[in-house]
C-alpha cells in the first residue's frame, strides 16, 4: 500500500472514513506497544492517508487506556506529516451550542495518568508548545467547516480531563470561571506527541452537550453524547474530506522542525537502544 501523508484520528462515533479508494489495512507495533487498532490506508481527495479509530473499532478503549504514544508513532512510521483529529466535547460557553464545531487553538491539561512524551530513558527534549495546534492546518479545517455551512468557532481552549466520568457541577463551574471554552477527554496528548514527532496537528471538536453547568439544560449523559455525535458524524466526515482536499504538498509552518533545538542530551550520551527506537523522530538531529 505504500506510505501515507495525512493521518486522520476518528473519535466517538467516527470509526471509519467513507470514500477511501485503493484501500488496505496495516497492523503496526511500535517501541511503545500497539496502536488502538489497525490503520486503514487509502486515497481520499487525491491524497494518501491513514485512518485510525482512537477508541478502537467497537469503542472498546477508555480515554485513559488509549496508547497515545503508539498511535502517533505509528503515524510517523507510515510517513504522515499532518494529522486531522475529530473529538467529541462539551461546551462551557453560552455562545457554543450542541452540534456546533470548534477548532481549538489552546489546551489545558487536567489529566493525571497518561504518558505524554516520547522522551526519557536517557534522552531529554523540551519542545515548544505555546501554540499547540498547527495554525495552517487549523485554518484549512476552519475554511472547510465554513464551506460545509457548519456552525464553526475558530479558536478556543479545550480542557482535557481524565474521565471516564463526566464533570461534577462544581468542576464545570470552576472550568467556566477559568475562561475555558470546551471540555473533553482526548486530543491533548495527541497534540503534544504530534509536536514531538514534528507532525502538524489540528482537531475538530464536535459539541455534544453543555457539560454540567447549564441551569436550563440536562447534565451531560452518554446517551446525549451518542445522539449528537450520530447527528454530526456525516458533517464531520465531509469537513475532514474537504480539509484533505485543501492541504498542499509542502508545509509552510514550523511544525516540521519542532525538535531542531529541543534535544538537550549530548548525542554521545544517548543510549543506543533509545537512538534506534526513536530513529524516525531524531535521526536527522543525532
Amino acid at each position: 500500500m505504500g506510505k501515507a501523508h495525512i493521518g486522520i484520528i476518528g473519535g466517538s462515533g467516527i470509526y471509519e472514513m467513507e470514500g477511501l479508494t485503493e484501500t488496505g489495512e496495516v497492523s503496526l507495533t511500535t517501541p511503545y506497544g500497539d496502536p488502538s487498532d489497525r490503520y486503514r490506508l487509502g486515497k481520499l481527495a487525491g491524497q494518501r492517508l491513514a485512518f485510525l479509530p482512537r477508541h478502537g473499532r467497537g469503542h472498546r478503549i477508555l480515554p485513559t487506556e488509549i496508547n497515545y504514544r503508539a498511535n502517533i508513532f505509528g503515524f510517523k512510521m507510515l510517513g504522515v506529516a499532518r494529522i486531522l483529529s475529530v473529538t467529541a466535547v462539551g461546551s462551557l460557553s453560552e455562545k457554543i451550542h450542541p452540534l456546533d464545531m470548534v477548532i481549538p487553538d489552546q489546551f489545558v491539561d487536567r489529566t493525571r495518568h497518561r504518558e505524554s512524551t516520547f522522551f526519557g530513558n536517557g534522552l531529554v527534549a523540551h519542545v515548544g508548545f505555546a501554540r499547540p495546534v498547527c495554525p495552517d492546518l487549523a485554518e484549512r479545517m476552519g475554511d472547510a467547516a465554513a464551506g460545509q455551512e457548519a456552525a464553526v468557532h475558530r479558536g478556543g481552549t479545550l480542557l482535557c480531563i481524565e474521565g471516564p466520568a463526566f464533570s461534577t457541577r462544581a468542576e464545570s463551574a470552576l472550568y467556566r470561571s477559568w475562561g475555558i471554552d470546551i471540555i473533553g477527554m482526548t486530543s491533548l496528548q495527541e497534540a503534544k506527541l504530534a509536536r514531538e514527532a514534528e507532525i502538524c496537528y489540528a482537531a475538530m471538536a464536535m459539541v455534544t452537550d453543555y457539560d454540567a453547568w447549564h441551569e436550563k439544560a440536562e447534565a451531560v449523559t452518554a446517551d446525549a453524547v451518542v445522539a449528537h455525535v450520530n447527528r454530526n458524524a456525516a458533517l464531520a466526515k465531509r469537513i475532514v474530506r474537504d480539509t484533505v482536499s485543501r492541504i498542499p504538498e509542502k508545509r509552510a509552518c514550523a511544525c516540521g522542525s519542532a525538535l531542531k533545538d529541543a534535544i538537550m542530551t549530548d548525542p554521545e550520551a544517548i543510549p543506543e537502544r533509545v537512538k534506534s527506537d526513536l530513529a524516525p523522530l531524531i535521526q536527522k538531529y543525532v
